[in-house]
């Protein structure tokens, strides 16, 4: 049985996809890039402002579901620069604590609103 997770705290679908889904104990998060939930606008500035951004949508929806960025057990960061890499390292490391989650990081050529940074995952719930 699968569990639509939806939040006004993240940014809403910008397609045919649901923020999160919960099938048993474990949800899968949908792609989130930096959009300001309010506003739908992405966030400006240097890319570490929109890491932290992605980072906040992501806790949003793993917050409605039930739980929080440590459930996460797999982590799928995508970048349009892989030099940003070691960036997304340092702010990765204010959000998760030991251990962290099983983790890929991925190089594409562009992503959704031209933005540089999107993430999804994968988190389980230790309690249905």
């Amino acid at each position: 049985m699968r569990e639509i997770i939806a939040t006004d705290k993240a940014p809403q679908a910008i397609g045919t996809y649901s923020q999160a889904v919960k099938v048993d104990n474990t949800i899968y998060l949908s792609g989130q890039i930096a959009l300001i939930p309010d506003t739908m606008e992405l966030k400006e500035g240097e890319i570490s402002e929109r890491i932290h951004q992605v980072f906040k949508n992501l806790s949003a929806v793993c917050e409605a579901a039930g739980g929080t960025l440590q459930d996460i057990v797999k982590l799928n960061i995508f970048l349009t620069d892989l030099s940003h890499f070691a960036t997304v390292n340092e702010i990765m490391a204010q959000y998760f604590e030991q251990p962290y989650p099983a983790r890929a990081a991925v190089g594409v050529k562009e992503l959704p609103k031209g933005t540089d940074v999107e993430m999804d995952g994968v988190m389980i719930l230790s309690a249905y």
